[in-house]
């Protein structure tokens, strides 16, 4: 997937006089890109726009001019795109009561072994988890996570854990915007 590159970034003040057009035209693709899966995981799947979006939003809101700083946005972001055939997700683990929320995240500290993405023969691909995001005691609540799928796309996805189980197929609209992701 195309990493975004330098050139394409605004500075914050062009940015905010283009920031309607571009929120729209961004929370429009994020949609078909976010999957739920289940009562507790949601998966945003990112692609060269949604990252772009991300860094201009972090630039506005900090009001980063400074050029190491913009190129440490640009960096940290990009890492969230996959490569050639992966793509790249934020996983939200959504529990509202912190107490349950705790128990959970202490329960499922092995569910990066156990989630998938499932392709049209049926294989499943595993996710790969950021290893510096998973911690001895507990498993933090937001993940970044890649699939490779060898540029195939994905038609469900899904977690076989022993405290979970759960799979959601993917809808047309959003097998479409992964394709078309795992394409650039």
């Amino acid at each position: 997937m195309k990493s975004v590159e330098r050139a394409e970034i605004l500075d914050y003040v062009t940015y905010q006089e283009q920031r309607d057009t571009i929120r729209t035209r961004t929370l429009q693709q994020k949609e078909t890109r976010r999957i739920h899966v289940g009562e507790y995981l949601t998966f945003l799947f990112e692609n060269h726009d949604t990252v772009l979006y991300q860094i201009q939003e972090m630039m506005r809101v900090e009001e980063i001019v400074k050029e190491a700083e913009i190129v440490h946005e640009m960096e940290t972001y990009n890492e969230l795109l996959g490569r050639a055939g992966e793509l790249g997700a934020t996983l939200l683990i959504e529990i509202d009561d912190p107490g349950e929320r705790d128990l959970l995240l202490q329960k499922w500290l092995d569910l990066p072994q156990h989630i998938y993405a499932k392709l049209e023969s049926g294989e499943k691909v595993y996710a790969k988890f950021d290893d510096r995001q998973v911690g001895d005691t507990r498993l933090s609540s937001v993940q970044y996570i890649k699939f490779d799928t060898s540029g195939r796309t994905p038609v469900a996805l899904g977690v076989n854990h022993p405290a979970l189980t759960v799979e959601t197929e993917l809808t047309e609209v959003q097998r479409e915007a992964l394709g078309s992701d795992l394409k650039d």
